[in-house]
């Protein structure tokens, strides 16, 4: 860890332009007829790397400052528990340019996260806040600490899941606490016994499939992890795992996450960032999900009529197509009889040779 702020890396620059990106999104929905609304970032940085690069904070704030709206508004809580790191973004927060804009000041703080620190969260009611936990580990990292946030109003959770690192810890019994901290007594035991003669494939969808499903069981939520591979490109390194309590901010992520994924199939996003699979395009090009789709969709809307936007809301959720890819599996399928759209190709406009497919284009599907 010690030379990890060093310089940035691929992977750290994909993760923070992935957090400021929806930041902005969230930020500008939210705000709408609020005073204040908060980014918290629990496991900070210094804020800029020794090659001068600026990590998330400074990154957001530069935004924030180019928007006089949301600088009347933003609440910002910084802290990480190295003091060299929190006296370091202090330093870097103070030499942005114009940061006096910000109607309130952000606060850094230098503090290890502990269940007092959660069971002060889960006291208080929280304005509506994005916060991103990004801890070197484990350590700090709560399914208690994710539900006090998520338990209030447009408050959402971004937070960095040390795939490598658990993946070890989760059968080591000196860092039991952390696994049950994370998946909770009863899954962390499960996890355990699960585990150890599985493939290590089947183990890492394993571990992903339990913590999603923690976390979807504490109430109505949607889960978008986003796969950060090895360099090789042939092992996961870490995710970052998104959890949001209304479709749309499930749907706004799904976007920027799809935009930064390194390959696609089909125009499928993989969810993923390798920078192996940018120098093997070929390799990573050989699935055919979009074919998939046509042939779910049949069976999903058996002898079912809906808007295509309907169809897309539905659907979509814990899959990994977007918007664009049921357009245009919608309009392949139309053009070869297998389903009714109205109005119909011939009467919507062109795009690229092929007709449009808007929002609320009625479709039907025969019975299958």
């Amino acid at each position: 860890m010690s030379n990890f702020f060093d310089e940035q890396k691929a992977q750290s620059l994909i993760k923070a332009e992935i957090v400021s990106k929806y930041f902005w999104a969230w930020a500008k929905i939210v705000s709408k007829n609020k005073q204040r609304i908060a980014y918290i970032d629990l496991f900070a940085g210094p804020g800029r790397y020794k090659d001068g690069s600026a990590t998330t904070p400074i990154m957001l704030l530069t935004q924030v400052l180019k928007n006089n709206d949301l600088a009347s508004k933003l609440v910002t809580y910084f802290n990480d528990a190295d003091k060299s790191n929190s006296d370091a973004l202090s330093a870097a927060i103070a030499e942005i340019p114009e940061i006096n804009k910000l109607k309130y000041p952000p606060m850094v703080q230098n503090f290890e996260l502990n269940d007092e620190f959660v069971k002060g969260v889960e006291q208080v009611n929280l304005i509506p806040t994005l916060a991103f936990i990004d801890p070197f580990g484990y350590k700090g990292l709560s399914m208690r600490l994710i539900n006090s946030v998520l338990r209030h109003w447009a408050c959402e959770v971004v937070f960095f899941f040390n795939y490598s690192r658990i993946n070890m810890g989760i059968m080591n019994d000196s860092v039991m606490k952390h696994m049950q901290a994370l998946f909770g007594d009863d899954e962390a035991h499960k996890l355990r016994e699960t585990l150890s003669d599985l493939t290590p494939t089947l183990r890492e969808s394993m571990i992903i499939e339990h913590l999603s499903k923690t976390l979807m069981e504490q109430g109505r939520r949607y889960v978008l992890p986003f796969t950060f591979l090895t360099k090789v490109g042939n092992r996961t390194s870490h995710y970052l795992i998104f959890v949001s309590k209304h479709p749309l901010g499930y749907k706004i992520m799904k976007e920027i996450m799809a935009g930064k994924s390194s390959r696609t199939s089909q125009g499928v996003p993989s969810f993923a960032y390798c920078e192996a699979h940018e120098k093997m395009p070929l390799l990573f090009e050989l699935g055919r999900p979009i074919d998939e789709l046509e042939s779910m969709l049949m069976h999903y809307f058996s002898g079912r009529e809906l808007p295509m936007i309907k169809i897309f809301q539905e659907h979509h959720v814990n899959r990994p197509f977007i918007e664009p890819n049921y357009k245009q599996v919608l309009i392949n399928m139309e053009l070869k009889g297998l389903i009714d759209a109205d109005p119909p190709a011939d009467r919507r406009r062109k795009l690229k040779g092929k007709p449009t497919m808007g929002h609320n284009v009625m479709i039907r599907f025969p019975h299958v």
